[in-house]
């Protein structure tokens, strides 16, 4: 069993477990629920970065990253560096992110935000609205084209815009459907971690012009944003690089703006 599966079968647990001790109506009932949201796609299209600045303590494949600066501190330094949307990592077993640090996020800038995580049940979708959440992510590696058609039309009619994640061909075909905003291309391999820029670069052509195309994980320099756009990339999912340094959003700052220089 792969780590993908082993996060998969630990997320069905947890969210069966939060079913039982928090309806849907205390969702429904949140003062956020009801709150406009911030288009990603259309930021996406319009920018002249297209960094979408991750905030993320650690992963299984690094371990820790950055535990010294609270959520607060770094979104506001990643809105001020001009990102165009911020992702949010609410996994808390396996990235160290929870859904209060959603919340954090959603009080302290007013710039899209991207709920990171493995969904697998429309719970989880009622929970990214109630805490603030402008997009969600679906992963193409862990649900079935029905799973993601009923996901993200689920999603679309809460307010919310829907990034679709793909490592591959096969996922890509299977996959495309009206009810998605933007199409994203992992560049790290989920089952193995390894990473590569070529994967956003074969898929590029097969990714029809309606979605906005994202390229995620394994960027790391203005040269691999600046080949990726002649490729058709709107967005550059980053986090790691940001991270992992002493000021999260000085680093974003730097790399904006030597990128639109």
């Amino acid at each position: 069993m792969n780590i993908l599966d082993k996060i998969v079968i630990d997320k069905k647990r947890e969210v069966e477990l939060k079913k039982s001790i928090i309806p849907v109506s205390q969702l429904e009932a949140s003062v956020l629920f009801n709150s406009r949201t911030y288009s990603m796609s259309k930021l996406l299209r319009n920018s002249a970065s297209g960094i979408i600045a991750e905030h993320k303590r650690r992963s299984p494949s690094k371990s820790v990253i950055n535990n010294n600066h609270s959520v607060e501190d770094v979104v506001l330094g990643y809105q001020n560096a001009g990102a165009s949307g911020i992702s949010v990592l609410t996994d808390g077993k396996y990235f160290g992110g929870n859904l209060d640090d959603l919340l954090l996020a959603k009080a302290s800038v007013n710039i899209p935000l991207l709920r990171k995580e493995f969904i697998v049940d429309e719970y989880q979708i009622l929970e990214a609205k109630a805490h603030g959440a402008d997009v969600i992510l679906l992963i193409a590696a862990v649900l079935t084209r029905e799973e993601i058609k009923q996901l993200s039309e689920f999603g679309q009619s809460l307010g919310l815009e829907v990034l679709l994640e793909v490592h591959n061909l096969e996922e890509l075909e299977k996959s495309i459907m009206p009810s998605l905003d933007m199409i994203g291309v992992n560049n790290r391999n989920l089952k193995t971690f390894e990473v590569s820029l070529d994967y956003s670069k074969e898929l590029a052509t097969k990714i029809p012009d309606e979605f906005v195309k994202v390229s995620e994980s394994g960027i790391s320099s203005i040269e691999a944003v600046n080949e990726l756009q002649q490729f058709g990339y709107q967005g550059f999912l980053m986090g790691e690089h940001f991270m992992k340094t002493e000021n999260p959003g000085l680093e974003a700052k730097k790399f904006i703006t030597n990128l639109i220089i």
